[in-house]
């Protein structure tokens, strides 16, 4: 009985410290995000430590706006494509999700973490994917010019 009980302690102490997302959060969204690690459903990470590209995120203040993969460059610019993913992003009850859209397909992921350094996903399959925040890179001219 008592192993129970500290059970649903856990349980419940789990629940009242997840994030509670707020549409000034969305904001945080906006920038360049480099992927750390995927959370599978059964508990297992994938970490990344190299990533050639970034997914870049702009969300406007009537939150709708786009997502595209760029890849960042040794002198600090990126290379860009025009491949991009339309995002509209949608309050729940007790939950937020991006839904993206391109000509081809539509899709869903939950906003489970959002701050200025961190983005937490999880999409449709129970797959959690980590985010950091990323920066230009620059390692020509002791990294003196960033664009």
């Amino acid at each position: 009985m008592q192993n129970i009980a500290k059970i649903l302690f856990v349980s419940l102490l789990f629940v009242s410290c997840q994030q509670k997302i707020k549409p000034s959060d969305i904001s945080k969204i906006n920038g360049y995000w480099e992927i750390k690690k995927v959370v599978f459903d059964e508990g297992k990470d994938k970490d990344y430590t190299i990533n050639q590209t970034y997914d870049y995120f702009q969300i406007n203040k009537n939150n709708t706006g786009f997502r595209k993969k760029v890849m960042p460059q040794l002198d600090g610019t990126f290379i860009v494509n025009d491949t991009y993913e339309n995002v509209k992003v949608r309050f729940g009850k007790d939950n937020v999700f991006l839904d993206y859209s391109t000509d081809y397909a539509k899709w869903t992921e939950e906003l489970i973490a959002i701050s200025k350094d961190e983005l937490v996903l999880k999409n449709v399959e129970n797959k959690e994917y980590h985010y950091k925040k990323a920066s230009a890179i620059n390692s020509i001219d002791n990294g003196k010019k960033t664009k």
